[in-house]
C-alpha cells in the first residue's frame, strides 16, 4: 500500500531573512515544521556565515525553483584585506598575509575588470563536484582540489564604503553561479594584497527583495495561519517569462497532459515579443499558472503541470 504523504498541501513562496550561523536547509526545515508543510525547498543556498534573502518554495512552487536560482541576485559584500583564508571567508584558517592596503581610488580603478562576463575559479570549499565528490569534502580531507575557471556574469559592482583601511564594502548584482567569496578573493589579489569576505548579505534573489523578507526569528514566533497570509503565489517566480492566456477548455487539456493549438492562444495573449520554438512559457488561466509549456511547431505542449 502506498505511503500517505505527511503534512499539509501548501503552495507558494515565502521570503525569509536568514540569520547568521545557520544553514539554509535548517531554515527551510524550521519553517516547514512550523507550517506542517508536506514539501518545501529553497531558491539558492546561503552559507552559514551569510545573511539575507532566502526564498522558500512550498508544494507546487518547488517546480519553479530553477527560475529563481537562474535569476539575478544582489549582495552587500564586505572584503577584509590583509589575510587570505582557506575558505575565502571568516570560517577558514589563515593561509597568507599581506601588509598592502589599497585605497578607494585603487579599488575603483580595477572594478571594471570584474564586471560583465568574466572567468571565475570557485572556492575550494564549495559544493561543486570533482570526479563525483563535493569539493568541500575533498578540501576538508586536505586532498588536492583543482577547480577550473568558468564563466559568470557580474552585472554591477560598486564600492560603497570603506569604514577603515582594512575593509571595503561592495554592492554586487550577479547572475547564476557567481561566488562572492571568489570575487572578493580575486579583487584583493588584483590589488596586490590578499583578502576574504568578513560579512555577506544577500539583498535580493530573483523577484524577492530584502524589503519583503521576514526575519526567521519573527517568523517562528508567528501563528501558522498568520504566516500563510504572507505566502506569495507560485507565479511569483515566473514574472520574467512570457505568459499565455488560456480558456477553461484549453487549461483542462494542458492540465491533463494534452497539447493545445498555438495560433488562437498567441493571438489572445497579445505578447510584446512573439514566442519562439522550444521556448518555455507560462500558460495561465486568469491569474493562475496552469503549466510551464513549450512551443513545438503549431502546438503548445505541457512540460510541468501545476496541481493547484
Amino acid at each position: 500500500m502506498a505511503r500517505r504523504r505527511r503534512g499539509r498541501s501548501i503552495n507558494g513562496w515565502l521570503a525569509v531573512d536568514k540569520p547568521l550561523e545557520i544553514t539554509s536547509s535548517t531554515v527551510v526545515n524550521k519553517v516547514r515544521r512550523l507550517l506542517d508543510a508536506a514539501k518545501a525547498g529553497h531558491g539558492g543556498t546561503l552559507d552559514p556565515l551569510a545573511t539575507g534573502v532566502l526564498p522558500i518554495a512550498f508544494g507546487e512552487a518547488t517546480k519553479t525553483v530553477a527560475y529563481v536560482m537562474d535569476g539575478s541576485k544582489s549582495y552587500r559584500v564586505t572584503l577584509k584585506f590583509g589575510e587570505a583564508r582557506s575558505t575565502d571567508d571568516a570560517e577558514g584558517e589563515v593561509i597568507a598575509t599581506s601588509d598592502h592596503r589599497p585605497d578607494a581610488e585603487e579599488i575603483k580603478a580595477v572594478l571594471g575588470e570584474f564586471t560583465g562576463e568574466i572567468q571565475q575559479v570557485p572556492p575550494k570549499f564549495s559544493a561543486i563536484k570533482v570526479n563525483g565528490k563535493r569539493a568541500y569534502d575533498l578540501a576538508r580531507r586536505d586532498e588536492d582540489v583543482v577547480l577550473k575557471p568558468r564563466p559568470i556574469l557580474i552585472k554591477d559592482l560598486r564600492l560603497v564604503d570603506m569604514p577603515d583601511r582594512d575593509h571595503a564594502v561592495f554592492e554586487v548584482i550577479s547572475g547564476k553561479g557567481a561566488y562572492m567569496r571568489s570575487l572578493a578573493r580575486d579583487i584583493a589579489l588584483r590589488l596586490g594584497s590578499v583578502g576574504y569576505i568578513s560579512a555577506l548579505r544577500r539583498t535580493s534573489a530573483g523577484p524577492f527583495p530584502e524589503t519583503s523578507s521576514i526575519p526567521l526569528e519573527e517568523l517562528l514566533a508567528m501563528e501558522p495561519d498568520a504566516v500563510l497570509e504572507k505566502l506569495l503565489p507560485v507565479e511569483t517566480a515566473l514574472d520574467d517569462i512570457p505568459a499565455l492566456a488560456l480558456t477553461e477548455v484549453e487549461a483542462q487539456r494542458l492540465a491533463s497532459g494534452q497539447p493545445v493549438g498555438l495560433l488562437a492562444v498567441a493571438k489572445r495573449s497579445c505578447l510584446e515579443t512573439p514566442v519562439v520554438q522550444d521556448e518555455i512559457v507560462c500558460a495561465m488561466l486568469d491569474n493562475r499558472a496552469v503549466a510551464l509549456v513549450e512551443i513545438c511547431g503549431s502546438e503548445i505542449r505541457p512540460v510541468r503541470v501545476f496541481n493547484l
